[in-house]
């Protein structure tokens, strides 16, 4: 799927409460959640110990609401092309929900609604909500509202 390019600022700014963007699929892999475990010393069993995991309720491990959350930053880079700025930086949340579980092998994708983009000194801020979605679940995985700040 091609790249949603945003021309300008002042563009997106038109595009206040609306979706801008639905990003491809990525397959979250096993070995993508043991990385995840070993990079954050989380390696509670349901994500980790396939065996044990085969037995739970959700048969097989699944992927840390963290990592879930974590793949906002490469579904950005993958979906949108921006103006250059000088930098981008993560601001904050202001509210994150899990509410599916992303079994490993399992198909997510982001949704980018534009909640708000006001203007700071030196820049922008902007307020997206991200819903991941989850391949043949009526429910997504994770739904996060983000603000970003890029400075010109």
């Amino acid at each position: 799927m091609p790249k949603t390019e945003i021309k300008s600022i002042d563009e997106l700014r038109r595009q206040v409460g609306q979706e801008v963007a639905v990003s491809d699929w990525l397959t979250v892999t096993q070995e993508r959640i043991d990385r995840f475990a070993d990079a954050t010393s989380d390696h509670q069993w349901i994500h980790v110990d396939r065996e044990r995991a085969a037995q739970s309720p959700f048969g097989t491990t699944i992927a840390h609401g963290f990592l879930t959350l974590s793949l906002i930053p490469y579904f950005t880079n993958e979906t949108f092309t921006f103006p250059p700025s000088r930098m981008t930086i993560n601001y904050g949340l202001n509210r994150v929900r899990f509410t599916a579980p992303v079994r490993s092998g399992s198909r997510v994708r982001a949704r980018f609604r534009l909640l708000g983009l006001e203007d700071v000194p030196g820049g922008v801020q902007m307020n997206w909500q991200i819903t991941i979605e989850l391949e043949g679940s009526e429910k997504p995985a994770c739904v996060a509202e983000t603000i970003s700040r890029r400075y010109d």
